[in-house]
């Protein structure tokens, strides 16, 4: 993963939307969030993530054959963010090429790397979500400021034996009946009717859950760890207890992270790895939530590299 060094505190955001920091901790779950600088650029952070994870999954950038970059911010319409990532990062063999779906892209772009490796088309693929939202915020308005943030987070996916990870059915769901509810128009702002948005993203979560589970012919006391969509603190609660999942099983790094979009599952894997939250071999359910109304979801099994001879214990 990787994330601009500006962080961006409730106290700063608070009197330009007309409340305290302590209505937006309550109504967000969020304390602070990472936003970008003026001249930073999203390619680089997406290639910063990337680098990580490569090194990460011991795989070298010129043995990829596919960079995927899930982003609604590309810094340009064109060139997409994809292929400057990969040049940026020497995966000179590979194909690459941005992925919309909103805040579900990355899972999107993750059910795309699967199906072109399960085909025999691609051995390695490297799935990005890179999303800079605060570029496109009202700071006046509170539906919005306060929720979005910026990042990029990485994940290396290889063909398997099945000995060593393993994902599976790759849920993935719309409805054009919610796409109102959130918006972001060319050289516009974002805009959310946010009680429809959080009602809506509740029900497709819950059930979306469910889906994924019986596609992978498993329980919810098989799951190790249920990492959601970091969009609300208050969504993730609530899915939570609607599904009655163990609170320590259900991931949340709303606080300090905000909702960077299509960079939230990658962050929040990431995160729970180095706090080793998520272990070789655990079983991790990934849904997700976004505009459009698109969602979707999978359980997958964290799967093992092997380590060079000289680098004992990487994952």
């Amino acid at each position: 993963m990787a994330v601009p060094a500006r962080r961006v505190y409730n106290r700063e955001i608070a009197p330009t939307i007309g409340v305290d920091e302590h209505w937006i901790a309550k109504r967000t779950g969020t304390h602070s969030r990472p936003w970008a600088e003026p001249a930073e650029r999203l390619t680089d952070f997406a290639a910063q993530a990337a680098r990580a994870a490569l090194k990460n999954a011991n795989t070298s950038p010129p043995d990829l054959d596919l960079v995927l970059v899930a982003t609604s911010t590309a810094d340009e319409i064109t060139p997409n963010a994809a292929p400057l990532v990969a040049g940026l990062i020497g995966a000179c063999n590979a194909g690459a090429f941005d992925v919309g779906s909103a805040c579900t892209g990355w899972l999107a772009a993750l059910a795309t790397a699967c199906g072109q490796i399960e085909s025999g088309r691609a051995t390695n693929a490297l799935v990005i979500g890179a999303d800079f939202l605060s570029r496109f915020l009202d700071l006046n308005d509170r539906d919005t400021t306060p929720l979005f943030a910026d990042g990029a987070g990485a994940a290396v996916v290889t063909a398997s034996n099945g000995s060593d990870g393993h994902i599976g059915p790759v849920l993935l769901r719309s409805d054009q009946a919610g796409a109102d509810l959130i918006r972001l128009e060319r050289k516009g702002r974002i805009s959310m009717q946010g009680q429809e948005t959080f009602r809506a993203a509740v029900t497709a979560l819950s059930n979306v859950t469910i889906e994924a589970l019986e596609a992978a012919d498993a329980e919810r006391d098989d799951v190790d760890l249920f990492v959601y969509h970091q969009a609300n603190s208050r969504i993730i609660r609530a899915v939570g207890q609607r599904l009655q999942l163990p609170a320590e099983k259900v991931v949340d790094y709303v606080d300090r992270f905000a909702n960077s979009s299509t960079a939230t599952l990658p962050i929040a894997l990431s995160q729970a790895q180095a706090e080793n939250r998520l272990k070789p071999r655990d079983k991790v359910l990934l849904a997700t939530f976004g505009g459009g109304f698109t969602w979707g979801a999978t359980l997958l099994e964290w799967g093992v590299r092997p380590a060079p001879a000289d680098t004992p214990g990487s994952v």
